[in-house]
């Protein structure tokens, strides 16, 4: 649908109720795309991206990420536009931006200052920004708000207001969608705590939560995901411990989970825009205030090598089934960071693949979920069909894509040779059932 923007929106806050506020939310990815189209069913709103095909895409009813559907685009009124001119006619921006880390893990903040820079171009007196992207404490308001009042000319505070409201986006999950999630919410003041409030609560159901200040919503979100690396890092130690002993992970977890306090986290790759990142950014954050996060890095450095382990022990177990390892070719199934999401950001089953290739093995990678062009752009691989594949001396199930869930002991034995050998990554089949069907198995 096309909205109709041609009326006067240059009021100033005092003039505008939260109802009346005109959306506009900048960078339409897997985090601003829903929570466009989610204003966009309730009120006007502007969607607006730098990537023109990005917006060809959404024009076109299409969201090649998966997160909204044809009907949801076709029913939200928004405008989708990579046009500076036409943020003008907001007076709510919403910037939802990616915030990755370089190769060093150092916080990468370029998008949000670029982000800032187009919001600054389009500011105008009564607006509020609200910034959703994950970030240490502080940077909103230490590093966005100067560089709005810089563009704008305009004062932050007297002329227009900022607010944080940290995404809480799980690629793939249509349970925990943008409105199902209660909203931390956040205002540089009292007066644009409510209305950034009463923005967001108009569309999420599940209510808002109002922090204290900007700061504790930045803080809350970073530790989110820091809180869950750190579990699922010790899930990772114990199987690392348990591989050299011998015994099953699965199991152990099993057992101990028939306690009724026992949390339920499993060993696995952590990747992605938000595990696998957020936790730099606090200790990065703390770093510069002369504190040196010991458990957390430790909880990092457990995870990132994770890939490099899988692959280690696959060439055992693949010397073991009494193959060669140089030149034999390995089939790789699932490269997207998790489960039915064509997300490939920060993947870390990169990390087998690589590994794997290091000792000289031939890898073949299939994933039905993945964009073939950007995994080639983002990582040089080329994704096969699975008509495709050479017969293999292992198969490395990563990713638990649905359609690898109904794969059966006969499937799997279809994609190999003799002695063939499965690494279950995920967990997801039976021991017996494979034994029985002469495959060597090895779980994470």
């Amino acid at each position: 649908m096309t909205c109709d923007l041609t009326h006067d929106t240059h009021l100033h806050q005092e003039d505008l109720l939260p109802s009346d506020r005109v959306i506009s939310v900048v960078g339409l990815g897997y985090v601003g795309l829903p929570v466009a189209v989610a204003f966009g069913k309730v009120r006007r709103t502007i969607g607006f991206d730098i990537n023109r095909a990005r917006i060809d895409e959404l024009r076109e009813g299409r969201d090649h990420t998966g997160e909204v559907d044809a009907a949801d685009l076709t029913e939200a009124d928004i405008l989708f536009t990579n046009r500076i001119e036409d943020l003008k006619l907001a007076d709510f921006h919403i910037v939802a931006v990616p915030t990755p880390i370089d190769r060093a893990n150092q916080p990468d903040l370029s998008l949000m200052h670029r982000a800032s820079e187009t919001v600054g171009k389009a500011l105008k007196p009564g607006d509020v920004v609200v910034y959703e992207s994950t970030v240490y404490p502080g940077v909103t308001e230490e590093e966005c708000l100067p560089i709005l009042e810089r563009v704008s000319g305009l004062k932050g505070g007297v002329d227009f207001k900022v607010g944080y409201s940290p995404e809480r986006i799980n690629p793939g999950d249509r349970e925990h969608t943008f409105t199902r999630i209660k909203k931390v919410v956040s205002g540089q003041d009292a007066e644009t705590l409510e209305v950034v409030a009463q923005v967001y609560g108009s569309v999420v159901t599940a209510g808002v939560y109002r922090a204290s200040s900007i700061k504790v919503a930045e803080a809350a979100k970073v530790i989110e995901n820091t809180q869950r690396d750190l579990n699922i890092a010790l899930m990772n130690e114990l199987a690392l411990i348990f591989d050299r002993m011998g015994i099953d992970t699965g199991e152990v977890l099993a057992a101990a989970g028939s306690k009724w306090n026992f949390l339920n986290f499993k060993p696995g790759l952590v990747g992605g825009h938000c595990i696998g990142v957020d936790p730099y950014y606090l200790t990065h954050k703390a770093e510069k205030i002369g504190y040196i996060p010991q458990v957390i890095l430790a909880g990092r450095r457990i995870n990132d090598g994770m890939g490099k382990f899988v692959a280690q022990r696959a060439v055992k177990e693949i010397i073991k089934a009494g193959h060669h390892v140089l030149g034999s070719y390995v089939t790789v199934l699932g490269l997207t960071f998790k489960e039915n999401c064509p997300d490939l950001r920060n993947s870390k089953v990169i990390d087998i693949v690589k590994e794997l290739k290091d000792y000289g093995v031939e890898v073949q990678v299939c994933d039905p979920a993945a964009d073939p062009e950007e995994a080639r752009r983002e990582y040089g691989i080329e994704i096969l069909q699975i008509s495709q594949l050479k017969p293999a001396v292992a198969v490395v199930v990563a990713v638990a894509h649905r359609e690898y869930q109904k794969l059966t002991a006969a499937d799997l034995a279809s994609l190999m040779g003799m002695n063939p050998v499965l690494i279950d990554v995920k967990g997801l089949f039976d021991r017996e059932q494979m034994s029985g069907a002469g495959i060597r198995v090895w779980k994470l």
